[in-house]
């Protein structure tokens, strides 16, 4: 167990924004993890688990303790002739999973390649990105119940996904640590490439059969060359939701916009691309000050140096009320703001 009072946090949250904790634990194994949970001088105080911090906004320094998540290991754990059931630590770092899957060839994490952040914050957030979530390969994960120290198992059904969503991200934020998470890959996979910059990428390449180590590649050069590297540019990736709305609002706004992006959601619903949104409302390449909008992705906040979590949080909340304003849509935030 490692313990430091008074822990700077610039240099673990990708925007790089100025925060300080109280406490700041981190943990390697499930017992440095119960040690540090029931510390006697820890008892009593808020709890914040901490992975990569590319998913979250200090607005405010945290109260009590920050857990720094670095549960390590990467293991199969069964296999049949279809499929290998892989297991990782919650603190491994997302992209080296997915690497290591690839390179196996199995298949299932392909399509989310490079998502920045660790393991841990996958189920929780329920990542996803060009048409594959986290929820298709998911098997079960283990966590720690904070209460009594003991540990959990958790399959699909009971992670109540949703988009951006799950029961971690919800009402079992503070009763819970992640401790690993397992996924039930294909040994024999099949590639996903629907969303048209991917078969973009491909053709451009001249692949016509890709296999899974093609679309990875291809994933990566497609967020490389949309998305800042957080550590040349403060960001936390997409700052805001895509907003599933009802089949009508996008009718209407046809209307004035007949090239709006969106995507079908589901019977009578779409979901909107509100990077889009949020380019149309004229707020890309927006800056004021040490902070501002991408470029190039709209749907990216940036520190540009000095910013903090505050300017961050005030420019995202014009931003919402102008695509309010503007479309009569509400955008939510996706990043978790402390």
């Amino acid at each position: 167990m490692h313990l430091e009072r008074n822990a700077d946090l610039r240099t673990l949250n990708t925007f790089g924004v100025a925060a300080r904790a109280p406490w700041l634990g981190r943990f390697r194994t499930v017992d440095d993890l119960r040690a540090l949970v029931f510390a006697p001088e820890l008892q009593g105080q808020p709890r914040l688990v901490l992975g990569g911090g590319s998913n979250i906004l200090f607005t405010q320094d945290p109260q009590g303790v920050v857990l720094l998540n670095e549960l390590p290991g990467i293991a199969v754990v069964h296999q049949d002739e279809e499929h290998v059931w892989v297991r990782s630590g919650a603190g491994v770092v997302w992209h080296e999973l997915v690497l290591h899957t690839v390179a196996q060839g199995w298949g299932g994490l392909e399509n989310l390649s490079l998502i920045p952040g660790k393991v841990g914050a996958a189920p929780m957030q329920n990542i996803g990105a060009y048409g594959v979530e986290i929820k298709d390969s998911f098997d079960h994960l283990e966590a720690l119940r904070v209460e009594d120290g003991e540990v959990q198992v958790f399959r699909r059904s009971d992670c109540h996904f949703g988009y951006r969503e799950s029961f971690f991200k919800r009402e079992g934020r503070e009763r819970f640590v992640i401790l690993n998470v397992t996924f039930k890959l294909k040994k024999r996979p099949e590639v996903h490439t629907t969303y048209g910059a991917i078969q973009d990428v491909l053709a451009q390449r001249n692949i016509t059969a890709p296999t899974i180590k093609d679309v990875s590649e291809a994933v990566i050069q497609i967020r490389r060359s949309k998305l800042p590297d957080p550590a040349v540019l403060g960001n936390a990736g997409s700052f805001f939701k895509n907003p599933v709305v009802p089949q009508a609002v996008v009718d209407k706004i046809k209307t004035e916009h007949p090239k709006v992006v969106s995507y079908p959601a589901g019977p009578g619903e779409v979901k909107l691309a509100a990077g889009w949104l949020i380019e149309q409302a004229g707020w890309k390449g927006f800056r004021e000050g040490p902070c501002g909008v991408h470029k190039d992705q709209a749907l990216v906040l940036v520190n540009h140096g000095g910013a903090t979590g505050s300017n961050i949080f005030d420019l995202s909340t014009r931003i919402l009320e102008s695509v309010k304003q503007r479309f009569g849509v509400e955008l939510e935030r996706e990043v978790n703001i402390i």
